[in-house]
């Protein structure tokens, strides 16, 4: 592992005895091995998302400005009315 930097850290009863139950269960070696396995998860998920706060007001802006959403149950329905039309056009040509 290398260079160690050693952390004190405080868990609340509930996260404490899920980092228990995980050790006794075999599925870590340790409850050290557990919170570094958490921490390298959680770094992932932010260098996968990757967005800052800024960027993620101005995306939330984006859509705003772009106007309204389409609602999803008429549009369905016009589709489907849509393709039925089509399909039984098709129908009759063949």
């Amino acid at each position: 592992m290398g260079q160690v930097d050693k952390r004190s850290i405080t868990l609340s009863p509930e996260l404490a005895q899920a980092v228990d139950d995980v050790v006794a269960a075999g599925e870590y070696a340790s409850a050290s091995e557990v919170i570094r396995d958490a921490l390298r998860q959680w770094k992932d998920r932010r260098e996968l998302h990757g967005y800052t706060v800024e960027e993620l007001r101005k995306l939330v802006q984006e859509g705003i400005d772009s106007g309204p959403a389409l609602d999803g149950p008429p549009l369905m329905e016009r589709l489907r009315a849509k393709y039925l039309k089509l399909a039984e056009t098709k129908s009759f040509q063949e």
